[in-house]
């Protein structure tokens, strides 16, 4: 929002509460936590407060916002759904009760061979959001589920467990995607996700964004009024950031994808406020009043996605940062580069690096994030040290000149703490590092070097940036700083500003990396190509050409 049209959506007594609460205070004192629950509509109760309502009432479709499955671990998965029989209105066309739903899980899309049912309660205070975590099934093994509620059946879902931690499995193929604008485009490389072979599919943030979606549903050019009037304003309370995810949740393609893979997701900046850094709001409101903002959107982005109990936020507050295995064969370490960093040096954007973006304090990750990424790395034996996350690791100047600017939201703005990582991972002995990426709306594909500032430094690994799935409309094969990046960046080995998704293959002796494009997303239809394809071997990191 800009300054002109900021009001605030919180009531006077709350904004007064959190003026007078400091950070510290804010997340740990009991007038803060009674202000923050009162923020996020939390009773003070308990869950167990809501009446349960007759199943009888279900009389429309509940499941309108699909299923969903997540993290997949040995032996168990995480199952999501959320009942909205109408999606368009904040209170999901459900009133303020709970509502019993049962499960099953089997080995055939027909059901015919179950493995575990059971129930569970939606609670109002979660949005009507479902979590059921099914443990007791076999390691590395795909299954089937649905959800039931009164006498509605969800769609039936596909997911799969992962390898034993002791296992030696020969391959691993992630999806990989980020960026969905909603009004920038139809979610075209989903449909084609949702039938492409992939084990897991990573999502690397903005999920949804804040921005107010018109009637017309921007470049997706509906008629007018398809969008409800209810899009038509930035995002900013629970009942806003709910209703996004329902909007965006209630795209075909988005559903067809998350109904047919596990997905592993973290967030960027958007599912809260464009570019915002830990406390710091992008237009620097009252970091209290911001803090509201953030854990309406951290406990929105929970409930809409499979996630587990362990990343239940505690107001302002959720861990995202995470580990999965699958097998020995690969160790991903998923990060969260936005709720911990210093703020953008410089005022953010493409900037001449100086002592401010290079001060040694700043960090991206946090320095509990930083030492329980590097803490894992010592006790990793997985063939591959896989880090999906957030914002472009590889430095990338933006001319050819010198000095030349650099951006500050990516780690190019934290050049500190992108030191610290690589020294940690040289110490800890990693010897195949691949990080993933999104943000940036384009793919690339990069040598990661011990040190940037030497061309001829030792390449240590390689980073995948995956395009989006529709932010920034049709975009460009090559954009018009394709010639400049590519000069001026030598461990870049390719680029391309078409939509899409990238999946990479992982197996014992050389992962590969596939970039697809579809040519348009401002319309339907699009059809699937690979880009380019390109692969780096085990104990020879650097990317080559497939």
């Amino acid at each position: 929002m800009t300054p002109a049209a900021h009001q605030s959506p919180y009531t006077p007594e709350l904004r007064a509460t959190a003026r007078h609460v400091g950070r510290r205070r804010f997340l740990t004192g009991t007038a803060a936590a009674a202000a923050l629950a009162f923020a996020v509509n939390l009773p003070a109760a308990g869950t167990a407060a809501a009446a349960e309502l007759d199943p009888a009432r279900l009389t429309a479709d509940p499941f309108t916002l699909g299923v969903a499955s997540g993290d997949p671990r040995p032996g168990s998965v995480l199952l999501w759904t959320r009942l909205a029989p109408a999606p368009y209105q904040a209170d999901g066309g459900l009133p303020a009760r709970r509502v019993t739903v049962r499960w099953e899980v089997a080995r055939d899309d027909s059901f015919r061979r179950p493995v575990r049912r059971g129930s569970t309660l939606a609670h109002p205070e979660f949005g009507h959001s479902v979590h059921v975590q099914v443990d007791g099934l076999e390691d590395d093994r795909v299954y089937y589920y649905r959800f039931r509620a009164g006498s509605w059946i969800s769609r039936t879902g596909r997911t799969r467990t992962a390898p034993g931690h002791g296992a030696a499995p020969g391959s691993l193929t992630l999806g990989v995607v980020s960026c969905q604008r909603y009004d920038q485009g139809y979610f075209t490389a989903y449909k084609h996700l949702a039938e492409d072979d992939v084990d897991v599919v990573l999502h690397l943030g903005d999920y949804l964004y804040e921005y107010a979606v018109s009637g017309v549903g921007g470049a997706r050019a509906y008629p007018a009024g398809t969008v409800p009037a209810v899009y038509g304003h930035e995002m900013v309370t629970l009942d806003d950031y709910r209703l996004k995810y329902a909007l965006y949740k209630s795209d075909p393609d988005l559903l067809a994808a998350h109904a047919a893979h596990p997905f592993v997701v973290t967030w960027d900046d958007h599912e809260t406020e464009n570019n915002y850094a830990g406390a710091v709001s992008e237009k620097d409101d009252p970091a209290a009043e911001f803090l509201i903002r953030r854990a309406a959107a951290y406990r929105a982005y929970w409930e809409n996605q499979p996630l587990r109990r362990p990343q239940l936020p505690d107001g302002p507050d959720l861990r995202l940062y995470r580990r999965l295995h699958w097998g020995r064969l690969a160790q991903l370490d998923v990060l969260d580069t936005r709720q911990y960093r210093s703020d953008q040096a410089y005022g953010d954007g493409w900037q001449f690096p100086g002592p401010e973006s290079e001060n040694p304090a700043r960090t991206l990750t946090g320095a509990a994030q930083e030492r329980w990424l590097i803490d894992g790395w010592h006790r990793s034996r997985a063939r591959w040290n896989v880090v999906p996350q957030q914002v472009t690791f590889a430095r990338r100047h933006n001319s050819t000149s010198v000095p030349s600017q650099v951006s500050m939201d990516s780690w190019d703005g934290y050049p500190a703490s992108r030191n610290r990582i690589l020294a940690g991972a040289q110490a800890a002995g990693i010897e195949n590092l691949m990080v993933l990426t999104g943000d940036v709306h384009v793919h690339y594909g990069f040598d990661i070097k011990r040190d940037f500032a030497d061309e001829n430094s030792r390449t240590v690994g390689t980073e995948i940036v995956t395009s989006s799935v529709s932010s920034g409309g049709n975009g460009a094969e090559k954009p018009a700083n394709w010639a400049t990046f590519m000069a001026a960046n030598p461990h870049l080995r390719f680029y391309n500003g078409l939509r899409g998704y990238a999946t990479v293959s992982l197996g014992r002796d050389l992962a590969r990396a596939d970039f697809k494009t579809v040519p348009y997303v401002t319309r339907q239809g699009a059809p699937l190509t690979t880009a380019a394809s390109f692969v780096t071997e085990v104990g020879d990191q650097g990317l080559k050409p497939a």
